[in-house]
């Protein structure tokens, strides 16, 4: 049946061509942003996943810059570290030549040359920071830098990279008269340097607290033998107690028989207040071992014992060797603990760099536009939107044609 009411034809071509016309709209759209995905109508899922990605690539983006803060800082303090080091050899050097000195007179310009080098760290200390942060200073503690966010299915966690300050400061010393020792040994009170022939069965001795000072809550002693080195600190309890001095001496036993000296013995005797005998063992393995011994009081920086070094006189010049031994050390351990930390600072941003590239290629998989596929598309929709228009034109023209019944 023919009407002039409702032409089926221009109906079903009008459909065709806002179909057409929709998604040449949409490929268009494609075209222009170089998305498939832009927005949550064109698909609610891909669109909620892409942004949850997207914001991680922001947060890692901060994340990286913060690492570039810690690798500076890390950075700057293990620089410092190694000049730090660098300049104790010169003091050790200075040490030396003022043991070779003939005279007091040359000793006492020897121990300028060691104030201005001690004055030299000092600066160097103070000068190692980035953005205020001071890891040669002991002030900042543990510092974590962050290193990661952690997405699962619980929620975000983050995770960190810890980095201890060191201590190379030089201030706060206060000597103490602490040592006192017999054998082929000299003691300054507070330090002591000792040498134990291989093989001595009687060795020398080491008498804490001969001095006569008392020891405080904080204070610590170091006992350097050979390449290896024993630390023990006075708790609260043994400043408490009715004998410190023998409950310390009974600490360093201990400490300095788990250093593992191959055939070291160390004695204790409880009728001697304070006193170590270290000596070959009964096998008598023991080579020739320069032993040392050092005091550091509660609160001083961890180089404050600079503080205690004077080579003016020649008893001064053979102790110091004692201390300048285990500060470089203590330089040389910050140095190497900074090293290591920037190494991990540095892989874990470049991994962040990887993984961030990873999440955007990502994102591009569920979202990007396939343009090859779009061009081709809009040819095909260009094509499909004029057939559209002449069918729709023809659609138009068939009522006409009922003109002719009543001619």
């Amino acid at each position: 049946m023919s009407s002039i009411l409702t032409n089926n034809g221009a109906m079903v071509a009008l459909q065709t061509l806002k179909g057409v016309n929709a998604n040449l709209a949409k490929t268009q759209d494609q075209i222009s942003t170089g998305k498939a995905v832009s927005t949550a109508k064109d698909n609610a899922a891909v669109w909620a996943i892409s942004k949850t990605m997207e914001a991680d690539v922001s947060g890692f983006k901060a994340i990286s810059s913060g690492l570039s803060m810690a690798g500076a800082a890390v950075g700057t303090a293990r620089e410092g570290a190694e000049d730090i080091q660098k300049t104790l050899g010169k003091i050790r050097d200075t040490i030396i030549s003022a043991q070779n000195a003939t005279s007091d007179t040359d000793r006492g310009k020897l121990q300028n040359d060691v104030v201005n080098l001690r004055s030299q760290i000092e600066n160097i200390v103070k000068g190692s920071q980035v953005n205020g942060l001071n890891l040669l200073d002991g002030s900042a503690g543990t510092v974590n830098f962050l290193a990661s966010v952690d997405r699962s299915a619980a929620g975000t966690t983050t995770s960190t990279i810890a980095v201890a300050s060191q201590d190379l400061s030089v201030g706060n010393y206060v000597a103490k008269n602490i040592f006192t020792t017999s054998g082929t040994a000299s003691a300054s009170g507070d330090s002591a340097v000792m040498s134990l022939d291989a093989g001595d069965t009687t060795g020398v001795t080491l008498t804490v607290g001969g001095g006569g000072d008392t020891l405080a809550a904080g204070d610590s002693i170091s006992i350097r033998i050979g390449d290896k080195e024993a630390t023990y600190t006075v708790t609260d309890s043994d400043a408490a107690s009715a004998t410190p001095n023998d409950v310390v001496a009974v600490g360093l036993k201990s400490a300095i028989e788990k250093l593992g000296v191959p055939g070291l013995a160390v004695d204790y005797d409880s009728g001697n207040p304070g006193e170590l005998t270290i000596k070959s063992g009964a096998t008598a393995t023991t080579n020739d071992l320069a032993i040392s011994a050092r005091f550091q009081n509660a609160g001083s920086g961890g180089l404050g014992a600079l503080g205690a070094i004077n080579v003016s006189t020649a008893a001064g010049a053979t102790a110091a060797m004692a201390s300048i031994e285990t500060l470089m050390k203590t330089a040389t351990d910050a140095a190497a603990a900074f090293g290591s930390a920037g190494t991990r600072i540095e892989g874990q941003a470049n991994f962040i760099s990887k993984l961030t590239d990873s999440l955007k290629t990502g994102i591009g998989a569920l979202v990007d536009a396939d343009m090859e596929e779009a061009s081709a598309r809009l040819q095909a929709l260009q094509t499909q939107q004029q057939l559209g228009i002449q069918s729709l034109s023809i659609a138009n023209q068939a009522p006409q044609s009922i003109l002719s019944l009543f001619r």
